[in-house]
């Protein structure tokens, strides 16, 4: 499909949501640090989805308006819709990951909202980088989406082998780097991440804590947009996706923080889901393959198939499965984690006076 170019005001508009949103939420409605209600989080986990949706809305509204082609409009609010349940899954997965953080560092729930702000504020950066970047190379070196779909299968497979029962953030290189050139104090000073201790600025622990976050979220990052490339390589669709994922992580930490174990067959259905998506990003490598052996004269029923999929000319089939695809296997993945609960609830971590550094 050919690449779409999207109006400045498009990118400006977009900016300003996010922005709006944040400001309302962390300057007024949590202005003051607080263990945020279950009604609160359940309330303002509405508000995040709904936001995402009415954005892809305005998605197809745009396309469908700026280029008058309704059916263009559709595949792009479709590639928005699917990149957006891949991305909020991978997050979802990846919160527990950063309950594991919090626990082990023994951080006050209060104080638990400030870092992941800060870290969904840097995670905005860096994954715009990598997002430009990777369509970058995706656009200058077609090959690239061959190697992003390897690897995907890789990490799916992997994934479905791995868990993260024995990760332990002491043993993280990131933090022993940080700790090695940086004046890191063992206790909190409220949610402060700097202090002056003795004359000098001293990092608090709640300063590694947030480094150890932004350093986590960069590692899921590597695995998060390759995934949304192969839905789509259209930077708006893949950005504006990706960022309304990760937007709702502190409500949504909130809320799942006392569910964690509830939800233990949801990776193996983002694992499914990382493992088809990169082989559906494969797929085409496979049918040029074919083509060379069977030879490019080839007019069978099958060898026409090959040549219309290799040209791309199933992109609506292709979102239209990719989207069914997604949506039953998370859905099946929660379903079967709440029909079938763990025998035993894991055990935190055991509670220790100092904070290893």
């Amino acid at each position: 499909m050919t690449p779409i170019e999207y109006p400045i005001w498009v990118w400006i508009f977009f900016f300003a949501v996010v922005l709006i949103a944040l400001f309302v939420d962390i300057g007024i409605v949590n202005r003051s640090a607080h263990v945020p209600s279950r009604k609160e989080t359940i309330s303002w986990s509405i508000v995040w989805i709904s936001l995402a949706l009415l954005f892809n809305i305005f998605v197809y509204w745009q396309v469908g308006t700026h280029n008058q082609d309704w059916d263009l409009a559709t595949h792009k609010a479709k590639e928005f819709f699917v990149g957006y349940l891949i991305e909020l899954s991978l997050s979802v997965d990846n919160l527990f990951v950063f309950l594991l953080i919090f626990t082990y560092f023994k951080v006050p729930k209060k104080f638990q909202h400030r870092v992941l702000f800060w870290g969904i504020m840097g995670a905005l950066v860096m994954r715009m980088i990598m997002i430009f970047a990777g369509a970058e190379l995706v656009e200058r070196f077609h090959w690239i989406i061959y190697v992003f779909g390897a690897f995907l299968v890789y990490t799916g497979l992997k994934m479905f082998q791995d868990t993260d029962d024995n990760f332990e953030p002491h043993e993280s290189a990131i933090i022993r780097l940080v700790t090695k050139y940086v004046r890191i104090s063992k206790h909190y000073d409220g949610d402060k991440f700097f202090v002056v201790k003795d004359g000098v600025r001293t990092g608090t622990l709640l300063l590694l804590v947030l480094i150890t976050v932004e350093f986590t979220d960069l590692i899921f990052a590597v695995d998060s947009i390759p995934a949304i490339f192969g839905i789509t390589t259209d930077r708006f669709i893949v950005y504006t996706s990706n960022i309304f994922a990760i937007l709702g992580l502190r409500t949504f930490f909130f809320l799942l923080a006392d569910l964690a174990d509830r939800f233990h067959f949801l990776k193996y259905g983002l694992a499914f889901v990382l493992t088809f998506v990169g082989v559906k990003m494969l797929l085409p490598l496979a049918a040029q393959g074919l083509i060379m052996v069977l030879g490019e004269g080839n007019n069978s029923a099958f060898g026409i198939f090959l040549q219309r999929f290799a040209n791309n000319e199933f992109n609506q089939e292709v979102i239209n499965i990719s989207l069914a695809i997604v949506v039953i296997s998370i859905a099946l993945s929660v379903v079967i984690s709440m029909l079938l609960p763990p025998r035993q609830l894991k055990e935190g971590p055991a509670e220790k006076e100092d904070q290893p550094l």
